[in-house]
């Protein structure tokens, strides 16, 4: 029998030389990146490292993964410097028969460097809400530079609930979604009217810190502890469509303390960095806040306030200012004192640049369109960006500011509220 041996092969020299080459290029590699080291520094050999490397695509390590879950910490930052005339952001706000005084109010401060919201609440009925929409789709001014926004999905607001803290989040984040080239937000509803032009608000502005928040504040609660901070209450705006007002929960709960609470004008004018502290809420106190001044009666008057107080890096730039002329009976009531033409010294000799509130068409209105803002026949207010016949019915230089008396008036109140002692004396106190 023949036997057949099995055949295995051994290593040979020759299956070995393949390695030779790997072997001699790697040796070549690691004797000139020793020789950088010494001579160029380690930076730059590890620069060269990653150049010779960076051919290569790059590759996760299989115990690496997407950070999808993690939480990135944003810190809050002052926007990068901008144009050195700065943009407002406004929100007008109406009720039921607000339409005409809405209309009016927003001619008076229009520019068409800012933008607008226009809202017109839930009581309001739709009839009134589409003839907005259409007035802003068929003004050619409005429709060129596509700054007027009109809140089509109303929101119900009741005032002394949650529902105007709620409708003013909503348009700054729209105003945010819409442009964030703007550098201040600032709130105000059908019954305010200005005292000055947007071109000497533009230009006082313009020599202001961005970062600045016109915000009126104060912890001395007084009354408003027992009244306010103490007792409970439900808004049926939060779940109704119809106005009512809110009612009242026996039990009470008392003064917190995981934050200080501030109170103040409803009525602010607040910086794009703090609005978006308040909407994008990488903290979380302005959501602890939102639902502590959910039952909280007159919530407009402490909210904004008490966030801004309760955080240092916004706190140091709060102007203990509304900005607003407003007279109140007194006693004092729910609502301020309406103005007539026999308050237009006091106003003027104010210095603020708004005054609240007026009646529809009243005749105060008129004579500030005249004496004060040069508005005729239902136009614009005339500013350096007018043009055409009749003026402001075509727009030339946008950024062309002339300002007026108005402007003067505003930098004596800059002068006591912003640039003297009582800025940082009154701040959150």
């Amino acid at each position: 029998m023949e036997i057949i041996k099995a055949f295995v092969p051994l290593p040979t020299f020759n299956m070995e030389k393949k390695w030779v080459l790997p072997l001699v290029i790697s040796s070549l590699i690691c004797a000139f990146l020793l020789v950088t080291s010494f001579n160029m520094g380690l930076v730059s050999s590890l620069h060269t490292i990653h150049s010779i490397f960076s051919i290569f695509p790059p590759r996760l390590a299989a115990n690496q993964t997407d950070p999808v879950f993690v939480e990135e910490s944003k810190a809050s930052s002052p926007p990068p410097a901008g144009p050195s005339i700065p943009r407002l952001a406004y929100l007008v706000s109406g009720s039921k028969g607000d339409l005409d005084g809405l209309w009016r109010t927003l001619h008076a401060l229009y520019h068409p460097l800012n933008q607008y919201v226009v809202h017109l609440d839930l009581e309001s009925p739709a009839a009134e809400r589409l003839e907005l929409a259409a007035h802003v789709e068929k003004d050619q001014i409005f429709v060129k530079f596509g700054n007027v926004h009109v809140i089509t999905k109303a929101n119900m607001v009741t005032y002394r609930g949650p529902t105007m803290v709620a409708n003013t989040l909503h348009a700054c984040a729209v105003l945010l979604k819409k442009n964030k080239e703007w550098d201040w937000f600032i709130n105000l509803s059908a019954s305010d009217y200005p005292l000055v032009t947007q071109d000497d608000i533009l230009y006082t502005f313009s020599s202001l810190p961005r970062n600045l928040n016109f915000i009126e504040q104060t912890s001395r609660l007084g009354w408003k502890e027992g009244q306010r901070a103490e007792p409970l209450i439900i808004d049926p705006g939060l779940y109704m469509s119809t106005k009512e007002d809110v009612f009242w929960v026996r039990q009470k709960r008392e003064v917190p303390t995981a934050f200080k609470l501030f109170t103040g004008s409803a009525w602010m004018c607040l910086s794009r960095a703090f609005v978006e502290y308040c909407v994008w809420g990488w903290d979380n106190l302005p959501r602890t806040l939102l639902m502590y001044y959910t039952n909280f009666i007159s919530s407009p008057e402490g909210y904004f306030q008490t966030v801004i107080c309760n955080v240092p890096e916004f706190a140091s730039t709060a102007v203990n200012h509304d900005l607003h002329y407003i007279a109140w009976d007194v006693p004092p009531k729910q609502h301020p004192h309406t103005l007539t033409l026999n308050d237009m010294t006091k106003m003027i000799g104010s210095n603020v640049p708004f005054a609240r509130k007026f009646k529809r068409d009243d005749a105060v209105l008129d004579k500030i369109d005249n004496e004060l803002l040069g508005r005729k026949n239902g136009s614009f207010t005339p500013g350096g960006w007018c043009s055409g016949d009749p003026l402001c019915s075509n727009v030339g230089d946008s950024t062309l500011l002339k300002p007026g008396p108005g402007a003067q008036k505003l930098a004596k109140l800059m002068d006591v509220i912003v640039r003297s002692s009582k800025f940082t004396e009154n701040q959150c106190k």
